[in-house]
């Protein structure tokens, strides 16, 4: 655990800023054309839970499909819950209507994962960047409003006058730059940045994973940080969850899941990221997952990994595996490894 790591769990409870207890999400699944029937529901997010301390980033990985951006979405209620609690800053949002949510959504926001689709094409930068402060009523003097947005835009490494300009006169860069302005521009507690990096080109990728570094520890805020580039995550994480077909099986700090990764899904993903040095990577052995990932519409029984496990037994295709502390923050879900008794 580093420093960072042990101020915050010194700090407890109060410096929580939100936890998530057994959230669930899920999808109707109908037929028929008049009379519509559910049939069954796609299981997207099923009874996951985390905690995300203040000034903290937690990185959420798995394979597409596995529940990362809805869980996202859901946290920060741009998708109804079906379960669970969702505790931010001290006040469960899980059941809020429209309205409430209305004046938590200044505390919340989301950078997207495409640059070119979540930018208004008829809008000038100026307008994408203050549109939040207009539609909370902050917009109220022109030349503050002004001032405001030209901040916003040196704050993310623009210049002022690119406010006149429309989205297609940037760069792939540039744009999630703005997309970046526009979620900092209500001063924000959290945001949820859902692959905002995977589509600029590499050489991009580093100096906006920089600059949501540098933007954190001038404003103290807390990300989570969903992204399938494990060496982008590894860069911007405090903590690092790994879901498998919408649970959470493993959850750890950066360096712990890194050097020691618990889960035989993580081993897995850990193998499949090369290692610069070639003479250890040619003596890697690495851990190759067959088979593909089961329907979320009909999970399998016990572990949700069983079927692709190379170390499965009876056990785990009969007994579901709880999300159970190793010690310290550190939790996997797996027969293999029991909780520790204290």
């Amino acid at each position: 655990m580093n420093s960072t790591e042990s101020t915050r769990a010194a700090a407890g409870a109060d410096d929580t800023l939100l936890s998530v207890e057994n959230l669930s999400v899920h999808f109707p699944v109908t037929s028929g054309v008049v009379m519509r029937k559910q049939v069954g529901s796609v299981k997207a997010v099923d009874g996951v839970s985390f905690t995300l301390a203040r000034g903290e980033t937690l990185g959420l990985v798995g394979e597409s499909g596995c529940g990362k951006s809805t869980t996202g979405l859901a946290v920060i209620r741009m998708l109804q819950p079906t379960g669970g609690r969702i505790v931010f800053e001290g006040e469960d949002i899980a059941g809020h209507d429209a309205n409430r949510m209305r004046r938590l959504r200044r505390r919340m926001q989301m950078v997207y994962q495409d640059p070119y689709g979540s930018l208004n094409p008829r809008m000038r930068v100026r307008d994408i960047v203050g549109e939040p402060l207009v539609i909370h009523g902050l917009d109220t003097d022109r030349d503050a409003y002004r001032a405001r947005v030209a901040a916003l835009l040196a704050m993310v490494g623009l210049l002022p006058d690119m406010a006149e300009r429309y989205p297609h006169e940037f760069s792939g860069g540039q744009r999630q730059r703005i997309g970046i302005a526009r979620a900092l521009a209500l001063e924000p507690s959290l945001i949820v940045c859902d692959e905002p990096v995977s589509a600029l080109d590499v050489s991009i990728q580093a100096q906006v994973v920089n600059l949501f570094v540098e933007l954190q520890k001038r404003m103290g805020l807390s990300y989570i940080f969903i992204a399938h580039d494990l060496a982008v995550v590894r860069h911007v994480s405090d903590r690092i969850a790994v879901m498998y077909l919408g649970r959470i099986v493993e959850i750890a700090t950066r360096d712990d899941l890194y050097r020691n990764p618990l889960h035989p899904y993580t081993q897995a993903l850990m193998s499949a990221v090369p290692v610069a040095d070639p003479e250890v990577e040619a003596r890697r052995v690495r851990m190759v997952v067959t088979g593909e990932v089961p329907s979320a519409l009909n999970p399998p029984s016990g572990c949700r990994f069983h079927p692709r496990c190379p170390h499965a037994t009876d056990v785990c295709k009969r007994v579901d595996p709880v999300l159970a502390g190793q010690g310290g923050v550190r939790a996997v879900a797996c027969h293999l490894h029991p909780a520790e008794r204290g």
